[in-house]
């Protein structure tokens, strides 16, 4: 095999299995709920992770009065992040795949965490403090 074949082949082998992890990734149960704003938080019930008899590691809410959806991952039973699906590259939003958001305008990714993982982007996502109830999530809107 000479060396154009063999970069030809490798090429279409590393495409292909980028390919696959994106449809594999979203064929994962996405949930989207509108929640309501009371004074200065979103109020999310626990039942929202478990309707169906799905056990949910994240939701994604909207509410006419935000510009950009808020991702909530459950990491544990009471542990959560709350981050602002806008990519702090250029503003665009952010789609969820699973435990990865990815800004489909220039490919950077983000962890649940908000963390940067692939840029260009080079600053995390803008989070929100959660506190926990005995029967909801309180995201805070409060600006810092």
């Amino acid at each position: 095999m000479d060396r154009k074949d063999f970069i030809k082949k490798c090429s279409y082998t590393c495409l292909g299995a980028s390919s696959m992890g994106v449809l594999l990734q979203s064929c994962v149960s996405t949930k989207m709920i509108t929640s309501e704003i009371i004074g200065e938080n979103i109020i999310v019930p626990f039942s929202e992770f478990n309707k169906e008899n799905k056990n949910l590691k994240y939701i994604i809410i909207q509410n006419p009065n935000l510009k950009f959806p808020i991702y909530v991952f459950r990491f544990s039973e009471r542990k959560f992040s709350a981050l602002y699906l806008r990519c702090t590259h250029q503003g665009n939003e952010l789609n969820a795949y699973g435990e990865k958001l990815v800004c489909s305008a220039h490919g950077s990714e983000f962890d649940t965490e908000g963390n940067v993982t692939n840029g260009p982007a080079n600053m995390p996502l803008k989070s929100f403090p959660i506190k926990i109830t005995n029967q909801e999530i309180l995201i805070s809107l409060k600006k810092a």
